[in-house]
């Protein structure tokens, strides 16, 4: 008992101790050019400001606590450490599902964040006074960006600066898309302005309602396989507090009936998203 409180307290001081000294990653007016995949699965579940280094420190705090723990409870070292490489790959699952969400909330409402830009702009407001509007009139799920935006154009008064924030803190392809019209509407005048606008909200109407109706179909074949999958280790999770039943996979041949058990589950349901999964634009402006 004592070694587990040492334990629980000497994560809880790691956790307190990495929020305060690990590097974050910096603020910058554009997307670096070189930046790392999990960088950019951070900006896209809206944790931009969060440094690649401080999640990967928590994968690997929640992986030596559940290896720890389960090797406590069950003195099996291999089924141990499959719960440890379990554990931390939660926070990048958790990261991915957030990503997938916020993009979700974003396809639904960019038509009516579109429809009120070209409303503002239609009533003769500058194109920062509308992007700044979008602030208290926009979607809720755009206006803590938009209000970023406002608050960088009120300080900096560069228009081209603001748009590269906001951009960078969307971490959309239809935002990229977006910004990078509205640039060009600025630096060259944009006459049909108004008209784009208007084409653009009808386009991803078009397409959220495609991308929905496809999602609602295949919904309950990604939730059978992921229960396919998670079924197994339930089981052993459970069959960790039978000491004598669980110690059979300390043996070389319990490790390789486990480490294939393990190939097979999470090939199959790999192969499973790769071959049902829906196209992903890309960012190619950013």
């Amino acid at each position: 008992m004592g070694a587990l409180v040492g334990l629980g307290f000497g994560t809880g001081a790691l956790l307190v101790w990495s929020a305060f000294f690990l590097p974050r990653a910096p603020r910058t007016s554009a997307p670096a050019p070189g930046r790392g995949r999990l960088q950019e699965r951070l900006a896209r579940a809206g944790m931009g400001d969060v440094a690649p280094a401080s999640l990967l420190a928590l994968c690997a705090v929640l992986g030596l606590t559940a290896l720890a723990l389960v090797q406590v409870v069950a003195g099996a070292f291999p089924v141990a450490l499959a719960f440890g490489l379990i554990a931390a790959y939660l926070p990048v699952a958790v990261l991915a599902g957030r990503a997938r969400q916020r993009q979700r909330e974003f396809a639904e409402v960019w038509p009516e964040a579109v429809d009120n830009l070209a409303s503002a702009v239609r009533a003769g407001l500058s194109l920062p006074d509308a992007l700044s509007g979008l602030a208290t009139s926009g979607p809720v799920a755009l206006r803590h960006d938009f209000g970023q935006f406002a608050l960088d154009y009120q300080v900096t008064g560069r228009f081209g600066e603001a748009l590269d924030r906001l951009k960078d803190r969307l971490a959309d392809p239809v935002g990229d898309r977006m910004v990078e019209g509205l640039r060009i509407a600025r630096e060259v005048g944009g006459g049909d302005l108004g008209r784009l606008l208007r084409n653009l909200s009808a386009y991803l109407r078009e397409e959220a309602r495609t991308r929905s109706e496809l999602e609602a179909r295949q919904a309950w074949t990604v939730n059978g396989a992921r229960l396919a999958v998670a079924a197994p280790w339930v089981v052993l999770l459970l069959m960790a507090f039978q000491t004598e039943l669980i110690a059979r996979y300390s043996s070389p041949t319990g490790s390789l009936v486990l480490g294939v058990g393990a190939g097979l589950c999470f090939g199959a349901y790999w192969m499973m998203l790769r071959i049902g999964r829906l196209p992903v634009e890309q960012r190619i402006l950013s």
